[in-house]
């Protein structure tokens, strides 16, 4: 059992039966004090049963998670999640103590910066240090049901970064090969990038927000369809500016508004001009559902459009 119940002796005092453990005051329950090991057991037992023994998942399906498993190991050992429902102590613990050797992987692989011996210093070993330290504290202090809030937002927002890395590693290599089989099938990079890069790129907004819309979410899931673009626009394009430099030694490069680029920005505005009208001016503050039938026609517009162009210049 994962509780004890204990027995009474009069109307205040509680005598546990024989087993050693923690004492919930709320239920009255003991319960077990918990192995570190038996636990990490414990949580990877049930990833395997969910990669290769959940009923729900097709054949199809198990198989790909299969060939993900190597990756979602990496992943859980070196991004930490305090966060509740993903916490596990010791593989929170794992992960802090090891994702300085991911962050020094990810600076070889992407910036080809050793950082594991950089004009002789390991700077990969001097992160290791409070990592290994906040890792064992981790695993011998922190409660085996939940994080404090105090502890579990710092470490969140770590994690967070590292998790960042993971999605633009994945992303260069998501482009290459992108890349390569537009090489291979003869395909412009243009009309990848307008066809089967932008939907890629996009499947995890659209994932995010169909799950927000279904718990009743929707302000928040519509919110988040302009300010993740936005987010791409200025953030993403200042990053990318503020790194450029020109052949003169200075920062700056000359840029050009391609036929695509053009023909995005009017289909842009036409839905933005058209949301408001429809919204205020004819439905009285509510979009009807039919108005997502222009929303994909006036998708399926811009993409032809934009091939076309792209095969007229």
């Amino acid at each position: 059992d994962e509780y004890t119940p204990l027995s009474s002796v009069g109307e205040a005092e509680l005598v546990p039966l024989g087993v050693e453990g923690k004492l919930d005051e709320e239920s009255g329950f003991v319960f077990p004090e918990t192995d570190n090991l038996h636990e990490l057991l414990e949580h990877w037992k049930d990833i395997w049963f969910e990669v290769f023994h959940d009923e729900k998942k097709n054949i199809l399906e198990k198989f790909l998670m299969a060939l993900e498993l190597p990756f979602t190991v990496l992943r859980k050992l070196s991004i930490p999640v305090p966060c509740e429902g993903y916490y596990c102590r010791p593989t929170l613990a794992l992960s802090l103590a090891l994702s300085p050797l991911w962050i020094g992987m990810f600076a070889h692989l992407e910036f080809g910066t050793n950082l594991f011996m950089h004009e002789g210093v390991s700077y990969v070993g001097l992160m290791c240090i409070p990592s290994f330290l906040i890792g064992a504290l981790v695993w011998r202090f922190a409660d085996e049901r939940e994080m404090s809030t105090s502890a579990a937002a710092p470490i969140a927002l770590y994690g967070f970064v590292i998790a960042a890395t993971w999605i633009d590693f994945i992303g260069d290599r998501l482009v290459a090969l992108l890349q390569f089989l537009g090489v291979v099938l003869h395909i412009p990079s243009p009309v990848m990038g307008l066809t089967v890069l932008a939907w890629g790129d996009s499947m995890g907004d659209l994932a995010a927000n169909i799950a927000l819309s279904k718990k009743g979410l929707a302000n928040m899931a519509m919110t988040a369809c302009f300010a993740s673009p936005l987010f791409n626009m200025l953030i993403g394009l200042g990053v990318g500016f503020s790194m450029i430099k020109n052949e003169d030694g200075g920062f700056g490069a000359a840029v050009s508004i391609s036929p695509s680029v053009k023909i995005g920005f009017f289909f842009l505005l036409c839905n933005l001009v058209m949301i408001p009208v429809c919204g205020f001016f004819l439905n009285k503050g509510t979009i009807p559902q039919k108005y997502s039938y222009f929303m994909f026609g006036l998708y399926g517009c811009y993409v032809i459009t934009s091939i076309t162009a792209q095969f007229m210049t």
